[in-house]
């Protein structure tokens, strides 16, 4: 397993970077904060284009230490590197812009085949194109494929979504979030977009003016409702459930989660196969006694582990279905709902999930 292992330190004078963490070797890890706040810096540090104070190792190779005074060059370090926009060159076609990437690595050390890429980032069609007839969506994809057939052992991406608008967003995140299932490379993802670390990320860094403010699991950062995800408007929690069955009849399947299980949308999986799913926040009610009948599939008992006040007169009540606290459930309510309820920490209730979205 490639376990990235980072120390960096940086004084601009009115900006210092001082930060330590440890990422697995598989799945994204993404760096979360607000503008400013160093992510990029971060990047460019791991990538060798920024020099800081530190180390800087992936699988035990040193890519940067101080302490023996080693500095790779950035074309000496096995990365691909995403940028905000896509860097294609304009006189190539896409498919000679693939064969650039390519060609940058022997034939022999190909971890990743170029139909594999094309096919994975739904490119095939658009070969023959030149880059200045593509859609921003359309290039960013390129740019992804080009980086992955330099069969990098990290993937560095940095808001790579962030100049495409809301419409090719949405038709990029699930290309990437086929990447994450399909390619074993893994990934520094920058984003300060709650939604795409909600649906990309396994583990999350929050950075705050050139620190670390937390660490951990998506799902364990995702429910800390001192943290800014949970108080987002798009707050939501990530279940990693199995398929129990389908419903060919009413187009439903059946997920089994730690303390119960889920009704969602027909799934093309197979009985026995994961699923992630994500629930938002606003999508979750909560009832003190099981409700009778009701057009709402998913009512699930849950624990009240913690309650927390935010803006516009709103509560967000951090719940847990199943034993222990391994399946955290938000739910945002108002005071009024929270205090004609009497809801109190440790309480029993049942959380009503108005909607579950397949995260594929």
């Amino acid at each position: 397993m490639k376990d990235l292992d980072i120390a960096f330190k940086l004084d601009r004078g009115g900006f210092k970077l001082d930060v330590a963490f440890k990422a697995p070797g598989v799945g994204v890890t993404a760096l979360f904060g607000r503008s400013g706040c160093g992510k990029t810096t971060v990047l460019r540090c791991v990538a060798g284009l920024e020099r800081a104070a530190g180390h800087c190792r992936l699988d035990g190779d040193a890519w940067q230490d101080d302490s023996r005074g080693i500095f790779l060059k950035t074309h000496r370090r096995p990365i691909g590197y995403v940028f905000q926009e896509a860097s294609l060159f304009s006189h190539l076609s896409v498919r000679r812009n693939l064969e650039y990437g390519l060609k940058r690595i022997s034939a022999e050390q190909r971890q990743v085949g170029f139909d594999e890429v094309v096919d994975l980032l739904g490119i095939r069609k658009h070969l023959d194109r030149d880059p200045a007839g593509l859609s921003g969506g359309e290039r960013q994809r390129v740019s992804i494929a080009r980086a992955l057939l330099t069969s990098p052992s990290l993937l560095l991406m940095d808001e790579p979504l962030s100049a495409l608008d809301h419409t090719s967003k949405q038709d990029i995140l699930p290309y990437l979030e086929r990447l994450h299932d399909n390619l074993q490379i893994p990934v520094l993802y920058v984003s300060h977009s709650p939604d795409e670390v909600a649906r990309l990320a396994d583990r999350i860094i929050m950075l705050q003016d050139g620190h670390i403010q937390a660490s951990g699991s998506a799902t364990e950062i995702l429910s800390r409702l001192d943290l800014p995800l949970a108080q987002d408007a798009e707050a939501s929690s990530i279940i990693d459930g199995r398929v129990l069955s389908h419903d060919d009849d009413y187009r439903l399947s059946r997920l089994e989660i730690p303390g119960g299980s889920l009704t969602v949308a027909r799934l093309e999986r197979a009985v026995g196969e994961l699923a992630r799913v994500r629930i938002h926040a606003r999508d979750v009610s909560i009832a003190l006694d099981e409700p009778g009948t009701s057009s709402i599939l998913n009512i699930l008992p849950a624990r009240i582990l913690e309650i927390r006040e935010i803006e516009h007169a709103q509560v967000l009540v951090k719940l847990c279905t199943g034993s222990g606290e391994q399946t955290p459930l938000l739910a945002r309510v108002t005071r009024h709902s929270r205090d004609r309820l009497n809801l109190g920490v440790g309480q029993e209730v049942y959380a009503q999930v108005k909607a579950v979205a397949l995260m594929d």
